[in-house]
């Protein structure tokens, strides 16, 4: 009785096989393409970093100091809504020193130095620019300026390249077709992939330390926005 149970679900299995093999066609011909857009765009966000740091023999004091510089730089930032400012990194840390003749006194704890940023964000160059020497007149240092693409303008971009992206895809599949001396094609997937690349780190401000602080010269440059089409079709 058992090996005739064991017989039909067999039976059943092979059938059930047979059927799916049967419901999912062979395909030949598929050919793995790739395509895409891109497009330069304008920089229109500027972003910066501008830092204090103070050295004393007290931690208490190098942390009073920083804080203060900081809550002054924040308060001046006010001044200019179209900016964006906020608190960066900030931290105290011990400096050790001694004389190298001796192990034990080179480990020597010699004081402290602490650290603080501001970092600022504006779509409004000359706004920022502005704020920046006036902040370094205030006793801030530039740590440096970056440009890039605002998000929803990157995404409008991205948007427009879409439909390119897909067309070139297209495109390449009636090529492939054409080689291949096929009738047609039928697109199996497609999957899109966006991208971004910045312009190189840009050059540092000789600005950081001329006696009265004029705003530095911004000029964003632009960036590359792409799309990427990655697919297979199966020529006909």
């Amino acid at each position: 009785m058992k090996s005739i149970k064991t017989l039909a679900c067999a039976a059943l299995l092979a059938a059930g096989m047979h059927a799916a093999q049967a419901a999912e066609p062979v395909q030949y011909n598929v050919v793995e393409l790739q395509a895409g857009a891109d497009r330069e765009v304008a920089n229109d966000l500027i972003s910066a970093v501008l830092y204090t740091e103070h050295n004393d023999p007290n931690a208490q004091t190098v942390a009073n100091a920083v804080n203060r510089a900081l809550t002054e730089g924040l308060r001046v930032a006010k001044d200019y809504p179209a900016v964006k400012a906020r608190s960066g990194n900030n931290q105290t840390t011990p400096v050790y020193g001694g004389s190298s003749a001796s192990s034990t006194r080179a480990t020597q704890l010699q004081g402290w130095r602490g650290r603080g940023e501001i970092r600022l964000e504006s779509r409004d160059f000359a706004a920022a620019a502005a704020l920046i020497g006036k902040l370094q007149a205030g006793g801030l240092q530039l740590g440096g300026i970056s440009f890039g693409v605002a998000p929803e303008t990157r995404k409008k971009a991205e948007d427009e390249l879409i439909g390119e992206a897909i067309a070139a895809f297209k495109s390449r599949a009636e090529l492939v077709k054409g080689a291949m001396g096929g009738k047609g094609y039928k697109i199996q997937r497609i999957s899109l992939n966006t991208g971004y690349s910045g312009p190189p780190v840009p050059r540092m401000m000789a600005m950081a330390k001329s006696a009265d602080f004029a705003p530095p010269p911004v000029e964003g440059g632009g960036s590359t926005v792409n799309v990427q089409v990655n697919g297979a079709v199966e020529v006909q």
